[in-house]
């Protein structure tokens, strides 16, 4: 099914209601682990879709209640670790921790490296302008930063 502007609106639900992750995407998760040749059938990608939706909602649950008491409306990563710990799943607080640690200096990294060629950016347009009085201006010299990092966790 999809709206009047094409866009997919086929979301599956589980039987108590909540969303479930795309099955593509589960099955593409699973896929890593397995060899090369394994096979999942679709009941298998269909249960672990349930699964993971229903675990997602559940640590995402107890981080939003934690967030309610506190009266915050924004559930961070934070909130998430604390959760999984809670709910007894500290191996899961603890990696999930470290990649939240390494995402965080990654986009400070990514933060400041956006500031400095905006800075520089900003410095050539001026000068640019400031040093071709006659006729039409030449054009800044723009340049693009590509931060590709994995998040991979130890």
């Amino acid at each position: 099914m999809s709206d009047n502007l094409g866009i997919n609106l086929d979301w599956k639900y589980n039987f108590a209601g909540g969303r479930l992750l795309p099955i593509a995407n589960v099955g593409r998760i699973m896929k890593q682990i397995l060899p090369p040749n394994a096979k999942i059938s679709k009941e298998a990608k269909e249960t672990m879709q349930e699964c993971v939706s229903e675990f997602i909602s559940f640590v995402t649950g107890e981080a939003s209640d934690k967030c309610h008491k506190e009266k915050r409306k924004t559930v961070n990563g934070d909130d998430i670790c604390w959760a999984l710990a809670t709910l007894g799943f500290d191996n899961y607080a603890e990696q999930l921790k470290k990649y939240l640690i390494r995402y965080r200096e990654q986009d400070g990294e990514r933060v400041n490296l956006n500031r400095a060629a905006g800075s520089h950016q900003e410095k050539e347009e001026t000068s640019n302008y400031r040093h071709h009085g006659a006729g039409e201006p030449k054009s800044p010299d723009f340049f693009s930063l590509n931060v590709h990092s994995s998040y991979i966790v130890d």
